[in-house]
């Protein structure tokens, strides 16, 4: 989709969003009622896709269906989920399935039928680079629009008061073993990737699944399900002490509450990063119905004697690995807490290993000499979700917003989807500068820290520099 005709190519939007995963897509849905924001979204994709390699058959959302885009903010949007279940005159079958946690390919459904009701969305446009223009207190975003084959078509150049950055994850693969991933032979895979290869990991010999989170049970357990009875052949090894349960009780899911962001946020950047490490439960276990379905398919396949020729273990690292000959690969595994060392020949790995935040560095490298950093040279921000920026650009009103890119200010809960509607209203309240959404003062029956306050930032709060010591 084309900049609208009516829009004059010099004229400053009020919003450029970079990328569009759930998180702007959010933001993008609740832009929309309000006339008077000029608002547009680039995105390198030909369409919206959420993690197509792992919408594996029956794999469920670990966040209830209230956490769609706009239910938690807005639960009168014509943008909710069960909006979307009524035009597509599903919402009796929905109703009687009595299902809180929808599969993900049925989320994924969702937001492709958002995307495609919102016209500010534009795809096949690669946003290239962010500059701010002193002259005329401006951002400009440079992008390539793309063709249907990917490569590029125009080069454009989009003048706007505000930015917002949501450019999402991208796979993770260790060190040890990346050399591996891009060599022939051998398959060696990302999770991400899963469904891609998966009739030839099916058909593999030996198959190892590396990562003891959420993406390598649903992975170990489809393959598990589809390989024959007594000649499994899989190997599952992890690196956390315990294939753990996620943390899903009613008051630990707390710490995905708005207070948990507000009291997170206000605590000195060394203990937010001791925090966060300590909290891993509460994001990277593994959800219980699929550590249930686990063993339920194991015990089946003891029933007539004999177990399953599966290996499980737990507190496993791998050092380094390496090809044999063109048909198997040898990891080196080290057991942390017992010291010790073995080999293991497999003849296809598929990496569980998780994702990181993509940097911010590349896009933003033009406005690098504004960007205030803490300790450890990460971009500061704000509670409204700026970027700490030189007073030079902040004063003229002008911002960089990001979304699931300030889990090291923001806390455990900046990828959850259920704070995704509530960081967008933040963002338009703060942009608007009037409470466009309202917001709820008190989220979660735990009080978060002696001093906790209750309280929404304000729409126009200045961002607070901080002494030098903290940072640059």
């Amino acid at each position: 989709m084309n900049t609208p005709p009516h829009h004059d190519p010099d004229t400053p939007h009020d919003l450029v969003g970079i990328g569009i995963g759930p998180c702007n897509l959010s933001l993008a849905a609740l832009a929309h009622p309000l006339p008077d924001l000029d608002a547009v979204f680039y995105e390198q994709r030909p369409g919206f896709d959420w993690h197509p390699g792992l919408l594996i058959d029956g794999a469920r959302v670990q966040v209830p269906f209230l956490a769609d885009l706009v239910t938690l903010v807005d639960p009168a949007s014509p943008f909710t989920f069960l909006n979307h279940l009524k035009t597509r005159d599903r919402l009796y079958p929905f109703y009687f399935a009595e299902r809180f946690h929808i599969q993900r390919a049925e989320y994924d459904a969702y937001c492709r039928w958002v995307a495609d009701n919102l016209p500010a969305l534009h795809f096949r446009h690669q946003a290239d680079a962010v500059r701010w223009n002193p002259e005329h207190d401006v951002f400009e975003v440079d992008h390539t629009r793309l063709d249907a084959d990917g490569e590029a078509e125009a080069l454009g150049r989009t003048y706007t008061k505000n930015v917002v950055l949501g450019i999402g994850t991208e796979p993770y693969v260790p060190d040890a073993l990346r050399p591996l991933v891009d060599a022939p032979g051998v398959p060696v895979v990302h999770a991400a990737d899963y469904l891609t290869h998966r009739d030839t990991l099916l058909a593999a010999g030996h198959v190892t699944v590396v990562g003891s989170g959420q993406s390598g049970a649903e992975v170990f357990l489809d393959l598990l399900r589809n390989r024959p009875a007594g000649r499994e052949r899989l190997h599952w090894i992890g690196r956390t002490p315990a294939f753990a349960p996620m943390e899903y009780s009613k008051l630990g899911l707390e710490h995905f509450t708005p207070d948990h962001t507000r009291y997170f946020h206000a605590l000195p950047e060394g203990v937010r990063d001791q925090l966060l490490a300590a909290q891993w439960q509460l994001h990277k276990g593994i959800d219980a119905d699929t550590l249930a379905a686990v063993h339920d398919e194991l015990y089946r396949r003891t029933l007539h004697g004999g177990w399953p020729d599966t290996v499980l273990t737990p507190g496993v690292r791998v050092r380094t690995a390496g090809r044999i000959a063109t048909t198997k690969i040898e990891l080196h595994l080290e057991h942390t807490h017992q010291n010790t060392r073995t080999r293991l020949t497999t003849d296809a790995v598929v990496l569980a290993t998780g994702h990181r935040e993509r940097p911010l560095d590349h896009i933003l490298a033009g406005l690098d000499p504004y960007i205030r950093r803490d300790h450890s040279e990460r971009p500061r921000v704000d509670a409204c979700f700026r970027l700490v920026l030189d007073p030079s650009i902040t004063a003229s009103g002008c911002n960089v917003y990001v979304q699931n890119a300030e889990r090291h200010t923001h806390g455990v809960g900046a990828p959850d989807l259920g704070l995704a509607a509530w960081r967008s209203a933040i963002i338009l309240n703060t942009l608007t500068g009037k409470e466009t959404y309202r917001l709820p003062t008190r989220t979660a029956f735990t009080t978060f820290g002696l001093e906790q306050q209750h309280r929404v930032p304000q729409a126009r709060q200045a961002p607070v520099l901080t002494p030098l010591v903290e940072g640059r």
